[in-house]
């Protein structure tokens, strides 16, 4: 269940938010069973603890359905807030109808390098285009074979059926970059660009305007009443994050970009890194 409003105010001084892939979770895609059972144990005891990916809620929750969380998950870099209890959306961005006319033209490639990710009632499907794509792309889509909310339609404009919340494209960096550098020029919507945690391919990100992991997080402590915020990352898209908090930490097997502005590194996302350091640290800080 969702922490309510009143008691969070009153009870709760210090939010910590980690990055999932690369710093919470191991680089097999799993939370180990320490971690589970730490930040379980933390939250028991009154500890704030969410964390903040670009996955979806979908995509999150066989790895992260473990642990007990009271607070809302951030997800699609900020597009949706989820219960990582029930998989549930709680709170979700889309596209408008002029926003979607300018994505289907500013991506013609849209079919060959991407999907868009649709909510159908409170169901996210994963709309791609069959027909031949590139093999960064591809390799995602087999992984995914099996799953039924990743599904096909015939052509572009059925990309954007239901209604669209998300756009991804997956591609080599000399490819998705130029398409980067033409979405970014348009101030509606947020896009982000970089390279995948677990392989050389690159991804470009594109969500609805004031969808990002901070402006998110800034939400979720002024709505609960957090006096102070500690994160953990890293990636490229932590950093903005990591400018609004109080306190951030980088894994040791972060971006050097990160590390720089953090204000500490600690051990690898393989360590148990961040859930050692909030059980460490915790009782001086709530």
């Amino acid at each position: 269940m969702v922490l309510s409003e009143k008691k969070s105010k009153t009870e709760l001084k210090t939010l910590y938010v980690s990055d999932l892939d690369g710093t919470l979770m191991r680089n097999d895609e799993t939370l180990s069973e320490h971690t589970i059972q730490t930040i379980n144990g933390l939250i028991e005891r009154g500890v704030a603890f969410t964390y903040a990916t670009a996955r979806s809620i979908e995509s999150a929750l066989p790895i992260a359905g473990g642990l007990r969380l009271r607070l809302p998950v951030i997800t699609r870099n900020g597009a949706v807030l989820a219960d990582n209890m029930t998989g549930r959306h709680l709170e979700k961005s889309v596209f408008s109808a002029e926003e979607v006319s300018r994505l289907k033209e500013l991506l013609p490639e849209l079919p060959k390098y991407g999907f868009v990710s649709c909510f159908f009632d409170e169901e996210m499907h994963r709309l791609y285009v069959d027909c031949e794509h590139v093999p960064e792309l591809q390799g995602y889509l087999d992984y995914y074979e099996q799953n039924p909310t990743v599904r096909a339609v015939a052509d572009r404009d059925e990309l954007f059926d239901g209604v669209p919340g998300y756009v991804t494209l997956i591609g080599a960096k000399e490819e998705i970059r130029p398409v980067y550098e033409r979405v970014k020029q348009y101030d509606g919507w947020e896009s982000l660009f970089q390279k995948d945690t677990y392989r050389d391919e690159y991804w470009l990100e594109i969500c609805p305007q004031n969808c990002t992991k901070a402006k998110t997080i800034k939400k979720l402590k002024e709505r609960y009443g957090f006096q102070r915020l500690v994160v953990f990352g890293d990636g490229l898209n932590d950093i903005p994050m990591f400018r609004i908090a109080d306190e951030s930490y980088a894994v040791a097997n972060a971006l050097d970009e990160l590390k720089q502005i953090a204000t500490a590194v600690i051990g690898r996302n393989e360590e148990d890194a961040v859930a050692d350091f909030i059980r460490e640290h915790s009782k001086i800080q709530q």
